[in-house]
């Protein structure tokens, strides 16, 4: 009898060990769409970033009212920026509401925040507009926040660029410590400027990324190299650097649509986390529409609901042959580990 204890004792072990081997190389597969905000149900322009206080994953976007009857593009303004909360590693995202940024009286705009952190505060550059447009109009300007815990903001100043009407701020710490943002120019180019503190900067006049015309830049480091990606409005332009100052025009990616859920035409504005040696892209789409620009007005001059609606979708990024390329058809490990810091 005791022998036959001990085999039945060591079978257990074996099982437990070949388990405990199939989850260790468990793929964790990433839902399509990743979210979609059930409130107004145009979840636009994220931004992934930890929050150190509740210790989870958050994700910051642009709130398009896209469920409410409006005229021409009036749903993309008085909008808020939205909250969504992961406490499993990206896995389900719950909302969670919505900043409160107002600084002056009426309904305002805010658009596309980009968030970093340095010396126990977090730091918010957003797109803010005095009042809602039913057409692309308003002077946009870029409003910095600061804030301790991500749900509570005070309001500094406005960046003072060569330019106004400006969007889409992204930002970058160099090797020494000085920060770089980059950012949408009036003639639809990328400017940038630099910092050492995030509250003083200095900007350069020429672009950094010229034409063709483009949005949403975004800048990280991967595979030793500096990258910059650009919203051209059907898909994403890459960009290499090994200063994060000369780019090299590369191709595009999430031009194309996938066979996943909701995931096409196009991937638009979006951020990048890169995780070891995995890079993953969060970026939103507009499923109903046969283009990203495709929104044509009905007879009232409302742009229908179908193609108003946008969804967040989240794919892995490849450095192969000195660029980058992304398959968002083929499986991928999709897992955002919780940050000591």
């Amino acid at each position: 009898m005791k022998v036959k204890h001990v085999l039945l004792f060591a079978l257990f072990l074996l099982q437990c060990t070949l388990l405990n081997a199939q989850n260790s190389t468990k793929v964790h597969e990433a839902k399509a769409p990743l979210f979609r905000d059930p409130i107004y149900d145009g979840a636009a322009d994220p931004v992934m970033v930890w929050n150190r206080e509740e210790k989870s994953w958050w994700m910051l976007y642009t709130q398009r009212r896209a469920n409410v009857e409006t005229p021409g593009v009036s749903y993309c303004y008085g909008n808020d920026i939205g909250i969504a909360s992961s406490k499993d590693n990206g896995q389900t995202w719950a909302y969670r509401g919505a900043l409160d940024l107002n600084f002056e009286k009426g309904r305002n705009t805010f658009w596309a925040p980009d968030i970093v952190y340095d010396n126990g505060t977090y730091h918010m550059f957003v797109v803010y507009i005095q009042g809602t447009y039913t057409n692309w109009a308003g002077g946009a300007q870029l409003a910095h926040y600061t804030s301790k815990n991500l749900w509570d903001w005070k309001f500094l100043n406005y960046l003072k660029t060569p330019t106004s009407n400006i969007i889409d701020a992204t930002l970058l710490q160099m090797p020494d410590k000085k920060w770089r943002i980059w950012y949408k120019g009036a003639s639809s180019v990328t400017m940038t400027g630099e910092s050492e503190d995030l509250f003083n900067w200095t900007f350069e006049t020429k672009p950094a990324i010229g034409k063709p015309e483009h949005e949403g830049p975004k800048a990280f480091n991967f595979a030793g190299h500096y990258w910059i990606l650009t919203d051209e409005w059907h898909g994403m332009r890459v960009h290499r650097s090994e200063d994060a100052k000369s780019w090299s025009r590369q191709g595009m990616i999430l031009d194309k649509a996938s066979k996943r859920r909701e995931d096409g035409p196009t991937g638009a504005h979006g951020d990048v986390i890169t995780v070891g040696d995995k890079a993953y892209i969060f970026y939103f789409t507009h499923p109903e529409r046969k283009s990203h620009g495709e929104a044509p007005e009905d007879s009232r001059g409302n742009i229908p609901y179908g193609l108003r609606r946008s969804s967040i979708q989240v794919a892995e990024l490849v450095y192969k042959d000195g660029t980058l390329i992304c398959d968002r058809d083929q499986p991928f490990d999709f897992w955002l580990p919780d940050l000591k810091n």
